[in-house]
């Protein structure tokens, strides 16, 4: 019963860690780091694989991001009727 009681509130405790999306959804996930095996936190299902597909990398992720801003493939107006396409 004791080792249930800290679960749940381990449990808890991660859950106002860490939430990409922030589900409502009861399934959640434990997301670790693949390196040293500690847990980070519990993120939904997709955002959890969201972070496995990135390969936890910091800079896909701000890639991932600016593309969804669309930063990544949005052209810029340089001058009336000029634009200019993301390198």
């Amino acid at each position: 019963m004791l080792r249930t009681v800290r679960w749940v509130r381990a449990v808890r405790s991660l859950l106002r860690r860490l939430a990409v999306i922030r589900p409502r959804a009861s399934a959640v996930h434990v997301d670790h780091c693949r390196g040293t095996g500690r847990v980070r936190g519990v993120p939904c299902f997709n955002c959890n694989s969201g972070l496995g597909l990135l390969r936890d990398d910091p800079e896909a992720a701000n890639r991932a991001a600016d593309y969804v801003e669309g930063n990544a493939w949005k052209p810029t107006l340089v001058a009336p009727g000029v634009y200019q396409l993301p390198s």
